[in-house]
């Protein structure tokens, strides 16, 4: 008997949506003089141990980043680290935060306790201060000529507005600029932007449209070390000098997608800026016999960061501008620095493995001296200089660091496109009335984000690439005319099989 041919079966459409490549393994030794109590959190909670390296770093950086500037090979840098680190819910994000963050909480509680006697006394200070003052202007607006001579010389014998005891808060979550530029005026010249709900960062009223350039830019500037410039009607004009700030954002996935694809944020250096990571999940793997506790290791980080706190400032009492020292490198570790960076540098040439993102890579080095000094004033806040030892740990964290904006970048970037081409195919399967498209079509009735050629073409070239569309020949007749180039929309009924 003659064998029946097999029926012909169209291949199914393949999903738009692809896993991101695994990244490197976190680099647990180069961390130096944190490591002990990242291996603690990470026994304690069992999440990836990248989470708690990240708290970890931008922990210590708050902590020293106000008594020391470090050399890089661009000059001398602040030791101020932004780290942004990506991990859906379930993570266990607040718990590696937690234990790193909890001295710092108490000394910030116990500061404000301790300040209520000094806001006591400075209210009165104040009110005697003020009482005084509107009586030498009340005399003068009564006086003439020598009275209003003598109240000027009392006003200046009376002499400044008492200053209110600064704020004791060195970390905020969700500041606006305006909010921000406050705090270092009333409070701490060295501060802190933590938050195990980026999103809400990211998200809230000082990254909407109105004020995203204006807080990326004072953002940016911070980082470098640059004075806060605000001009504002009513309130004049203002510049701090001498602040500091660390950040620490934990942020979920699909907002770490949405603003690594923000041109605006890439553009103006700002991500670039940042340390980032998303680390490979251990959900369905956190067993509680395999938990391991090491109370030691989280005590002397605490020990440690306390320390450092009570320390003074080294800063101007009147305008609490900071005065950091210069921690040079070595030259040991300044050679080592130097092949690091030339040896980045080559590879953002044309054709290198960091050609798309030049941004990230040509911070590499400074991210690594930066890293180096954290590092070297953790262990000792008067050090002389960074070692090659400590600048080596810097390079190997930059270098996972580095090796993750780039795949993570890449995978920013195919998102916003798959994004929009999976708008197109569901508009094309739910609201376009015809089997067929073009280009122009979409471009006039399509969805909004695609409402330009090259941006349409893209998303019709990817649906074509994933068997959603299907190219017609040239010149067939589409809605009465002939199209250069038209594409025949292909659909899967409930079975799953394509129509």
């Amino acid at each position: 008997m003659k064998a029946e041919p097999t029926p012909f079966k169209p291949e199914e459409p393949q999903p738009l949506l692809r896993e991101i490549p695994q990244g490197e393994p976190y680099p647990v030794e180069a961390l130096g003089p944190l490591r002990e109590a990242v291996k603690a959190v990470q026994g304690l909670t069992q999440a990836p141990v990248a989470i708690p390296a990240a708290s970890a770093l931008a922990v210590a950086s708050l902590a020293v980043q106000g008594f020391a500037n470090v050399g890089t090979l661009g000059g001398d840098r602040p030791v101020s680290l932004y780290v942004l680190t990506i991990a859906r819910s379930g993570e266990r994000k607040s718990s590696c935060d937690a234990p790193l963050m909890a001295a710092l909480h108490e000394y910030e509680r116990e500061q404000s306790k301790a300040q209520d006697d000094e806001i006591a006394a400075w209210k009165n200070a104040h009110a005697l201060w003020k009482g005084e003052r509107d009586r030498i202007l009340a005399e003068a607006k009564r006086g003439k000529g020598e009275k209003k001579t003598a109240a000027q010389a009392d006003l200046d014998a009376l002499g400044k507005e008492p200053a209110s005891p600064p704020s004791p808060d060195r970390i905020v979550s969700e500041p606006t600029f305006e909010g921000l530029t406050r705090l270092f005026t009333i409070g701490q010249p060295s501060l802190g932007i933590f938050s195990d709900e980026g999103g809400q960062f990211l998200g809230g009223h000082a990254m909407n449209s109105d004020n995203r350039q204006k807080t990326l830019a004072a953002l940016n500037d911070l980082w470098q070390g640059n004075p806060i410039r605000r001009t504002r009607s009513g309130d004049g004009h203002i510049t701090l000098y001498g602040r500091r700030l660390a950040t620490h954002l934990m942020v979920q996935p699909a907002v770490a997608r949405a603003f690594m694809a923000d041109t605006m944020a890439t553009d103006t250096g700002f991500l670039p800026r940042f340390l980032i990571c998303e680390p490979l999940s251990t959900i369905g793997t956190r067993f509680q016999a395999n938990a391991r506790r090491d109370a030691d290791a989280l005590a002397n980080f605490g020990d440690r960061l306390r320390t450092i706190l009570e320390t003074p400032l080294p800063m101007d009492d009147e305008t609490r501008e900071l005065k950091p020292r210069v921690l040079q490198l070595s030259h040991e570790a300044r050679t080592l620095l130097v092949g690091f960076a030339d040896v980045t540098e080559a590879a953002q040439a044309k054709g290198g493995n960091l050609e798309k993102v030049t941004g990230y890579a040509s911070k590499a080095a400074e991210q690594a001296a930066r890293v180096a000094g954290v590092l070297t004033l953790w262990r000792d806040l008067h050090a002389p200089a960074v070692t090659v030892q400590d600048m080596g740990d810097g390079i190997a964290l930059a270098q996972f660091y580095l090796s993750e904006a780039v795949r993570l970048a890449d995978a920013a970037q195919v998102s916003q496109d798959i994004e929009r081409a999976e708008a197109l195919r569901r508009w094309l399967l739910e609201r376009w009335p015809h089997s067929e498209i073009t280009v122009r079509e979409v471009v006039q009735s399509g969805p909004n984000a695609l409402r330009e050629s090259p941006i349409a073409a893209k998303a019709i070239d990817i649906l074509e690439k994933h068997g959603w569309l299907t190219r017609l020949p040239e010149g067939t007749i589409v809605r009465g005319a002939a199209r250069k180039a038209a594409w025949r929309i292909v659909s899967v009924n409930g079975g799953g099989n394509v129509v």
